[in-house]
């Protein structure tokens, strides 16, 4: 499968910072694939985020060395607009995104800037809403809903428009989580039925685990770990000392093995963990 994304020696500084936000970033990621990113605040997770989607250095002041490729073309090289057409972007606060004054205005005002055809903007609402559970939201102003419906306006109006790839910036950082199970419910229903690329930063692993292909650690701007997820957390010593606190089932069994009571591989979700079990109870 060929990589939608791929940097190369990466580094960039913001023209008023010291350091680097993101330092020797070299990564590959397949079409199709759902990744996470994790790590703790200031690891460069949202400046790598950004870079992805042009926002840096598009929008940003600052030093950039490296390549930043997406399908095959320097970020840099593309016309304004054009890569947003590819990489649809989903920022922690949803508000910031809202431009109309109903829920469905702000699902259409994308797919009009596009240029699309009236039959197709109808399609496309249609299916978003049918994902999201938009329907019953659509005559409302976005400001005066939930945080949680918020979040899946702003997830809805990004999808409406069928990028390729989406990344979502700590989509559930502001919900309760009955909220941040629905999103996550959203981008379960994307992984089964879509072929689109998804990257999420987030710090709910209970929920990011279960439908991640790989994982991507962040630490003081460097990609410290990339590994398909089963293997990613094996290296349960690595991620506790660069501050990663894993849901409780991998972190159980990451103990039992520290204790000599446990000798095979940490499972990741409760239905890994449910199997090894009862694999044991039959050895």
């Amino acid at each position: 499968m060929s990589s939608i994304i791929e940097i190369t020696d990466f580094s960039w500084r913001y023209i008023n910072s010291e350091v680097h936000a993101v330092q020797n970033i070299n990564l590959k990621i397949e079409e199709g694939k759902f990744v996470g990113v994790i790590g703790q605040n200031g690891a460069g997770k949202t400046s790598l985020a950004y870079a992805m989607d042009g926002l840096i250095p598009g929008q940003y002041h600052g030093i950039k060395k490296g390549l930043v490729k997406v399908d095959g073309i320097e970020v840099e090289a593309y016309h304004k607009g054009v890569l947003q057409k590819i990489v649809g972007m989903v920022f922690s606060d949803p508000e910031a995104q809202f431009t109309a004054m109903t829920v469905e205005d702000e699902l259409v005002f994308g797919m009009e800037n596009l240029g699309m055809s009236i039959p197709e903007i109808k399609e496309r609402l249609d299916w978003v809403c049918d994902l999201t559970d938009m329907t019953p939201l659509l005559a409302k102003p976005p400001y005066e809903i939930s945080g949680g419906q918020k979040q899946r306006v702003a997830l809805a109006a990004v999808l409406a428009m069928t990028p390729r790839v989406l990344i979502l910036d700590e989509p559930t950082s502001m919900l309760d989580p009955f909220s941040r199970k629905r999103v996550f419910d959203v981008l379960g229903k994307l992984k089964r039925e879509q072929k689109m690329t998804v990257i999420v930063i987030e710090h709910s692993l209970e929920n990011l685990i279960p439908l991640a292909d790989e994982m991507i650690l962040m630490s003081e701007g460097k990609l410290v770990l990339h590994e398909e997820t089963h293997t990613f957390f094996q290296e349960m010593d690595f991620l506790l000392a660069n501050g990663v606190y894993p849901p409780e089932t991998p972190l159980f069994f990451h103990y039992l093995k520290k204790k000599g009571h446990y000798n095979g591989p940490i499972p990741v979700t409760n239905e890994e963990a449910l199997a090894q079990l009862k694999c044991k109870g039959r050895n």
